[in-house]
């Protein structure tokens, strides 16, 4: 079963336009209508959408939520290959 839900923002209250996916394969954080973000439920890989990951300042505030990781964690990853880029949509 898919379930859709917004993200919360610091003050509690759900956030437009930013939401999280649940799927019984992974775990989705959409921004407006793109993907940006895909957290497999059995591993734990992250990938990325190579095009949209770093979009905008508040894109990446709500990317670093969902990941819990900053900026810099994330782009040590990318750059291990820990977290891989791809096109999400």
């Amino acid at each position: 079963m898919t379930t859709v839900r917004n993200m919360t923002g610091r003050t509690g209250r759900p956030v437009a336009n930013q939401f999280i996916i649940d799927t019984p394969e992974a775990q989705f954080f959409q921004s407006y209508r793109t993907v940006i973000a895909k957290r497999c439920n059995d591993t734990g890989a992250i990938t990325l959408d190579s095009r949209a990951w770093d979009y905008s300042t508040t894109t990446g505030k709500y990317r670093n939520q969902f990941l819990n990781m900053n900026k810099a964690e994330t782009e040590k990853l990318i750059k291990s290959g820990a977290i891989k880029l791809t096109n999400l949509n």
